[in-house]
């Protein structure tokens, strides 16, 4: 079967329903990163069928995206890339967020550090235009009319294709729509994340936007049973996270067991099972998945050819209130 495809909102860009989180690769959060065997892994997925690259200047303070640029060479005409504005360091305007590296990192969606972000994304893509542009997290000083000036300005230079929100309330995404066109939202959303069925997504359904969901296997714990004796070290985030306690691995064994035989009968992973059914279930026009190395890359990509028919989501639905519920 060949990957499955959409489109970006009212933009009319066609991607792929499986796209590329490449958080993980930028280092920072994930114990560390190895250049050569991301840009193997962006390389494997364009192979394996993948057109949407996610990154964004605070992956590593730039480094994920300088690894997209890199990766792309000779073949960004292939690519979607999405990356995204509004947590900087190069100015201390806006609300403090978090330490990155020694650096203190602000959310800030003013016009004038948008244009300045905007160039720096470009420099490190190697590129001349940016597919989809997204607002990474909301600036309570900036007025969205602000923001939404700036970026369309991009989209009329041509410096932009697509304009994105994420990690936006509805009430915030419904001002930006007074403003503008937006073709995506990007939120959170698995088989353990699913807030937004009832809050952002009706909205985004009623204006035609994209749905991009991030964490697809919720930072990997959904991609199959974990060894109780694994250690998340350095700054892994995942080491402190208590969604990866003993007992909360014990939950997940109990999970995947009872859905071994639907996993068989598919002929895929547990890892492409999930993603098949994030992707299945019509909430989200995209699946982002990270991954770090090109055997992982190839495996999420394989997701995108795996069907779910009504029974398969509904034995996995049930599997999950069985025995997910209390992760949450």
């Amino acid at each position: 079967m060949k990957m499955k495809t959409t489109t970006l909102g009212p933009s009319g860009i066609e991607c792929s329903a499986i796209g590329l989180g490449t958080w993980a690769m930028g280092g920072w959060m994930w114990g560390g990163g190895d250049n050569a065997a991301a840009e193997a892994a962006i390389q494997a997925s364009l192979d394996a069928g993948v057109t949407l690259i996610d990154t964004a200047p605070a992956y590593g303070l730039g480094r994920s995206e300088s690894i997209v640029g890199t990766a792309l060479k000779g073949r960004r005409h292939e690519a979607v890339i999405a990356t995204k504005c509004g947590l900087v360091w190069h100015t201390q305007k806006g609300t403090h967020f978090f330490e990155e590296d020694g650096h203190p990192v602000y959310r800030y969606l003013g016009r004038e550090s948008i244009f300045h972000e905007c160039e720096e994304s470009l420099k490190r893509l190697q590129t001349d235009y940016i597919d989809l542009y997204i607002t990474h997290w909301q600036d309570s000083t900036t007025p969205v009319a602000e923001t939404m000036d700036a970026l369309l300005a991009l989209k009329k230079e041509g410096k932009i294709r697509a304009i994105g929100v994420s990690n936006v309330s509805p009430e915030t995404l419904a001002e930006y729509l007074r403003h503008g066109p937006v073709d995506a939202a990007q939120e959170r959303y698995s088989l353990i994340d699913r807030e937004i069925e009832q809050t952002l997504a009706p909205l985004c359904s009623e204006h035609d936007v994209a749905v991009l969901g991030y964490s697809s296997l919720a930072l990997g714990l959904l991609a199959g049973p974990i060894d109780p004796a694994r250690e998340f070290k350095g700054d892994d985030q995942r080491a402190s996270n208590p969604r990866f306690s003993e007992a909360n691995r014990s939950k997940l064994k109990a999970f995947f067991e009872e859905l071994e035989p639907v996993r068989e009968q598919l002929g895929c992973s547990f890892g492409q099972m999930m993603i098949a059914w994030t992707v299945a279930r019509g909430t989200v026009a995209v699946a982002l998945c990270g991954a770090r190395v090109r055997q992982q890359a190839i495996e999420n990509a394989g997701a995108g050819a795996v069907a779910l028919g009504d029974d398969a989501l509904r034995l996995i639905d049930a599997a999950a209130k069985r025995h997910l519920g209390a992760l949450a």
